[in-house]
């Protein structure tokens, strides 16, 4: 589903050339479940603005469901992106006005589906992450962990082939974290979505099949997790001081 190669982004200030990827090779099949992580700077941001088509690489190619990236025009980038991608946040993004129900059914109609179809799809999409009876609540009245479920529903509602998403669990407790995590892995497997996930936390990445880890826009480690097989996610800082 994801290509990557030789993918650099330059971002030129007019006095300053900062090189934020450098030479990135990646591929993500379909279905897979793949966390990114590295030290502030790493370039975790910049690739996941690229793979979400909100950004594009200043050379290299990003090739998604075989369909090259780089040369399509903003309008052609936000079809692909409403067509097969959708984020979650660390900070939920919520419309604070709107209803439960009503900030799941949004993106329906920002993708024009039918009005008859919004109330129908946003309500299965809450019963999936165990919201059936918080509908009607406005986000105040929820708990961050409720929160961050509204998120996922309203990511889910127009059933993306790929969800990203950026520090989901950076503002929640330990034990709420947990059950986010596992809200994520379960649509994982039960929908064969590709999740491409960024976080500091091993903890976090360790629900992934795979962990990548970028520094200085560039990956120095590439392996499964525990949970595939594979040895202890990597220690972060342990790598970024090693140089």
């Amino acid at each position: 589903m994801i290509d990557l190669v030789n993918l650099h982004k330059i971002y030129d200030s007019g006095f300053n050339r900062v090189h934020a990827l450098r030479g990135l090779n990646l591929t993500v099949p379909t279905g897979h479940y793949v966390a990114i992580m590295g030290a502030s700077g790493s370039g975790k941001s910049t690739l996941l603005n690229i793979l979400g088509c909100l950004d594009v690489p200043s050379s290299g190619s990003y090739r998604l469901d075989n369909r090259a990236t780089e040369s399509l025009s903003r309008d052609e980038l936000a079809q692909l992106r409403n067509s097969h991608i959708w984020f979650i946040f660390q900070n939920f993004n919520l419309l604070h006005r709107s209803t439960a129900l009503e900030n799941v059914a949004l993106p329906m109609v920002y993708a024009a589906k039918p009005t008859r179809m919004r109330g129908p799809a946003a309500t299965k999409a809450l019963e999936r992450v165990g919201l059936a009876d918080r509908m009607d609540h406005l986000p105040w009245q929820l708990s961050g962990g409720q929160q961050q479920r509204v998120a996922i529903a309203r990511a889910l509602v127009n059933e993306p082939r790929m969800l990203l998403a950026d520090e989901p669990t950076g503002n929640l407790d330990s034990h709420t974290s947990q059950d986010i995590m596992e809200i994520i892995r379960t649509l994982h497997v039960n929908e064969k979505i590709t999740v491409v996930l960024v976080t500091h936390d091993p903890g976090v990445a360790s629900f992934a099949e795979r962990v990548i880890v970028l520094k200085d826009g560039e990956v120095v480690a590439d392996q499964a997790t525990p949970r595939c097989g594979g040895p202890p996610v990597p220690n972060v800082r342990a790598l970024q001081m090693a140089g």
